[in-house]
Parts: structure tokens; sequence; C-alpha cells
């Protein structure tokens, strides 16, 4: 079984698409905590570094072999709890990082929190390291998005996603930096590769649960 840590309820149908389309007869725990992302936008991702713990033991004790946090705000505590958990945790965009490192130096990355910027970049810059190779990372806030995804918008949400990336230039690839964002990838007319995370991040997770 493969427990999926969400800050946000609407990654469960996604996810379990996902699931239907490339991996039919896995088992997926969802485990929703909305608060940690609304903890950690205001007190930074390390305040809910024990919170964080505390879920990925419980999807443990559950029968979870492995951990898919697919919040990228606290991706990085998400990771560093797999020392205490005895199974794989991953993070949903590394993955994504490391295809976005590997298709240019030219990175523009795309958010609709503010808080998501800072993870997505670090993350990039440690793919980057590990590569061997030099990359320029820009950063887009996509303003009036996140309000949109708040009010129930989806559809605006996406529109706004695609918008933004569709005004980018100058680059090589664009990361959408949120889960969220991923549906916002079809609907765009640029001719630069536009990358998201969760299917990429659900083909790594479901590797090391069989493993």
């Amino acid at each position: 079984m493969l427990a999926l840590l969400h800050t946000s309820p609407v990654h469960v149908a996604v996810f379990d698409r996902l699931r239907d389309e490339d991996h039919p007869g896995l088992r997926l725990r969802h485990v929703v905590a909305g608060e940690l992302l609304e903890r950690a936008r205001v007190e930074g991702p390390a305040a809910v570094a024990d919170a964080v713990r505390a879920r990925v033991r419980e999807a443990v004790d559950a029968g979870a072999r492995a951990v898919l946090c697919t919040c990228s705000t606290i991706g990085r505590v998400a990771e560093a709890a797999a020392a205490e958990a005895g199974v794989p945790v991953l993070r949903v965009d590394r993955p994504m990082a490391r295809a976005a490192v590997a298709a240019g130096p030219r990175v523009v990355v795309l958010a609709a929190l503010e808080s998501t910027l800072g993870p997505t970049v670090a993350l990039i810059d440690e793919e980057a390291g590990r590569a061997r190779r030099s990359v320029d990372v820009r950063t887009v806030p996509v303003e009036g998005a996140w309000e949109r995804f708040e009010a129930g918008d989806e559809a605006g949400y996406v529109r706004r996603v695609a918008h933004a990336a569709d005004e980018v230039t100058g680059a090589d690839v664009i990361v959408l930096a949120q889960a969220s964002m991923a549906p916002a990838a079809p609907l765009t007319t640029t001719p630069v590769p536009v990358l998201s995370s969760p299917r990429p991040g659900l083909a790594a997770a479901v590797t090391a649960a069989r493993l």
C-alpha cells in the first residue's frame, strides 16, 4: 500500500485517476491535512516538521510501504521524516525537478503560492548539483490564481496558470510548482515544455513502494 500525504482534498481524485490509468490495482491511502500548509505558509515549513512526522508514522502503522507528499511547500520536511519512518518518504516534485534540469539551463518556475517558490527553487538547485549542471532559475508568481483555487473555481485557477505559462519567454522549460497546477499544462500553447509533478511523482513512489 502507498500512502499519499495531501494538504488539499482536491488531490485525492487526481491521484486516484492517475492510479487507475497507470497503476491499476494499486492500493492508495489518502491522508489529507490542510492545516499543515496553512501553518507552513505563516510560520515556515520547519514549523510543521513534527506534525508531518506524526502523519507519516500513522500511515506506516496503517501498512504503508512508502509515503508520497504531494505538497511542494512541505516536501523537504516530509523527505526528512524517512529517517524515522523506516520506509521511503518521497516528495512529488523531485522527479519533475530532475527532468527540468535535464531539459536545459533556463528554468522558469510558476507557482500560485509564494511559499512554494523557495522550496521548489532549492529542489531544482539540488538536482542541478547532483547532475553537475548549471541552471538559471526564474520564479513567476501567478497573481490571483490561489484566490480562485480557495474559492473552488478550479477552471479559473488553471486558466490563470496556463495564461501565465504562455506569457513566459526566454526559457528552456517551465515548471508548475504545485501539483494542483497540473491540469493547466494541456491548456498551454507555448512551445516551451511545461512540466507538472503528479504523474512522475506517483510513478517514483510506486517504484519505491514495490522495492
